[in-house]
Parts: C-alpha cells; sequence; structure tokens
C-alpha cells in the first residue's frame, strides 16, 4: 500500500487486482473467483512483480479449495492441480515458487475437513501478505540510510506498491528516504518494452508526490556521467546464492553505467526473493516473452512485419557490480556469497 491504491485486496471469496496493464490510462480492478483466472492474471502481467506474483498465487490456492468445497469435491486435489497450474505460469521470479511451496507446507499438515482447511489456507494467504508489506516498510527503513540527504535516484522497472503486496521494495527504500526528509529526485527509466517505468513508476511517484524525471532507457549513460545519479535502486526476482541479481530487462546495463561512473548500485530484495539453491546467475531460468511486446507500443505495432524478434523479459546482474542488497533482515554487502550464506544459516 502506498497510502493512495492497493494492488492487492482480499473480500474473502474473492481476490482483487488492480489491472496494471491499463495503467496510467485507466485504473481499473479485475475481480477474481478462481484460480485459472489467477493463473491467468498472472501470466498475462495484470499483477507483476516477483513479490505481488507470489502473494497473488497464495490466494489463487485458496481461491481453489473454496471452489472445492462449494462443489463438494476433495480439496487437496483442487490445491494441487490448481498449484501445478500456477507453478507454471512466469518461470523467474521465485517468490511464486516460494509462497505456493510455502502453502503446500501448511496443507500438507491440515485435516481432509473442507472448512478447516480452508480458514488455515487462507490465514496463511493473508500471512504472508501482511509479512510482505511489513518486509518492504523494513527495507524501507535499513535502504534509506544509504542515500544522501539530497539525492537524485535512478530506477528501472516498477518495484514499488504494484510490485508487492504494497509499499515497494526500491520504491519501499525511496518512500522511506522521503518520509526521513531527505530530498530526493526520482530518474525514472522507461523500461522498454513494456514501460513499466513510464507507465508505473511514474504513476506512483506523482500519486505520492515524490519529484520525478521520466527518461528513456538509452539516456541512463548520459545522466551518470553529468553527475545527475547518486545512486541506483532497483528490484529483483531472483537473487541466486551468489549475489548475482536476476532483474528487469535493461538492468545489467545500468549496474554497468554505475560502476564505470562510480555511483553505487543497490537492490532491494525481501529473503523470499533470495534463492541460496543457485549457485550463480547462470543457474536462473530467464523468461522470454511474446514478440509483440517489443513490436507493438500500446497496441499500436512500431515494427515492421515479419521482422525477427528476441525478448527476454529479464538479465543477471553480476554480484561485482552490486554494491548491496537491501533485505528485511539488514543490509548485504561484499562479498555477497558470504553474507547470504550468513543470513540462511
Amino acid at each position: 500500500m502506498s497510502g493512495t491504491f492497493r494492488t492487492i485486496a482480499w473480500e474473502g471469496d474473492a481476490l482483487l487486482l488492480l489491472d496494471q496493464r491499463v495503467l496510467p490510462v485507466v485504473e481499473s480492478t479485475a475481480r477474481l473467483t478462481d484460480p485459472v483466472a489467477v493463473a491467468d492474471a498472472i501470466r498475462t502481467m495484470v499483477v507483476r512483480g516477483a513479490p505481488a506474483i507470489g502473494v497473488t498465487a497464495a490466494f489463487g490456492l485458496v481461491l481453489a479449495v473454496q471452489a472445492a468445497r462449494k462443489k463438494g469435491r476433495p480439496w487437496r486435489r483442487a490445491f494441487d492441480d490448481a498449484a501445478t497450474l500456477l507453478v507454471g505460469t512466469r518461470p523467474t521470479a521465485v517468490n511464486l515458487f516460494w509462497a505456493i511451496e510455502r502453502m503446500r507446507g501448511t496443507a500438507a499438515a491440515l485435516p481432509d475437513d473442507a472448512a478447516a482447511a480452508l480458514a488455515s489456507l487462507e490465514r496463511e494467504a493473508i500471512a504472508i501478505f501482511d509479512e510482505d508489506v511489513a518486509a518492504n516498510r523494513a527495507m524501507g527503513t535499513h535502504g534509506s540510510k544509504l542515500l544522501p540527504a539530497r539525492a537524485g535516484v535512478l530506477t528501472h522497472c516498477n518495484a514499488g506498491a504494484l510490485a508487492t503486496a504494497g509499499y515497494g521494495t526500491a520504491l519501499g527504500v525511496i518512500r522511506a528516504a522521503v518520509a526521513a526528509g531527505k530530498e530526493i529526485h526520482v530518474y525514472v527509466d522507461e523500461t522498454r518494452p513494456f514501460l513499466q517505468g513510464a507507465r508505473l513508476t511514474a504513476w506512483e511517484l506523482m500519486k505520492d508526490g515524490i519529484p520525478c524525471t521520466l527518461v528513456t532507457d538509452s539516456m541512463a549513460g548520459a545522466i551518470i556521467a553529468a553527475g545527475k545519479i547518486d545512486a541506483a535502486v532497483v528490484g529483483a526476482d531472483r537473487v541466486a546464492g551468489n549475489g548475482d541479481v536476476a532483474n528487469k530487462i535493461g538492468t545489467y546495463t545500468v549496474a554497468v553505467l554505475c560502476r564505470t561512473h562510480k555511483v553505487p548500485f543497490y537492490v532491494a530484495a525481501p529473503l523470499s526473493t533470495i534463492d541460496p539453491k543457485l549457485r550463480s546467475g547462470k543457474e536462473i531460468p530467464i523468461e522470454e516473452r511474446d514478440s509483440s511486446e517489443v513490436t507493438h507500443l500500446m497496441g499500436k505495432r512500431v515494427a515492421p512485419y515479419g521482422v525477427s524478434v528476441y525478448n527476454p523479459a529479464f538479465d543477471v546482474t553480476p554480484a561485482r557490480y552490486v554494491s548491496a542488497i537491501v533485505t528485511e533482515k539488514g543490509v548485504l554487502t561484499a562479498p555477497l556469497a558470504g553474507a547470504i550464506r550468513k543470513l540462511f544459516r
């Protein structure tokens, strides 16, 4: 929650999602009542952002059990089918798998009685939601201390309240810095091809009255070289055990530019985004999305018919380019592999 809008809301028998495909032109809410609709919303990016996807999937499992109970069917079969469906929606964001595994762990210990199971699973999904907001606020507190009293901050993609259960990871750091009285001006990378920066981050910041300037992705090097940027702050979809970071395509470019110009490059990510089982970023699966996201802009074709398109949704930034990873448990610094091992020990 940013204080001015809600990305995800639970009604007890339905999940409400702010439709991020049509922002900022239209503020529309999708009302979902079954796991198939939830899976489609994740796949088509009605909801996006690693933490938000995880929270959404948890409630999708609750809806599956709810539907089974209404129809008098065994709830475990419905739960397992929905879990399989949801796991297959997006491969990179580890929070999706983390949330589903957590719900599976809860389900394994429950009785066959559908009413009791439903109540327990609903409590667990709500806990995942609440814990995400609390983690984001804690990250904001820790990360805000890294920013100067007056700073130009570069962002890439959207890692705000829209990408989480509320408050945000990277934008949570910025929100907390502003709340602490720091003068922050945010330079927002547009983030082609889905324009999460132009459509979503700029919208969030303007909603909260935080000064911002929208720039194209290709301007990042110029504004960093011009001395306008004191730090870059981004989110993450998965962090490997050695500190390599998978985030929206173009993040690696920003990190390299920051290293070249001696500008700190910070990543804000909750523990649920860190995947210590992976030895490096080379093991992170990278989602490739439909070519129409590149050939079209807001529904209008901007590229020649028949052109070949490569559209990976994410890239991997090696740990050596990451100045620090901000988590709800504190700030991790180099050597990141050791810091992550210690955190999960």
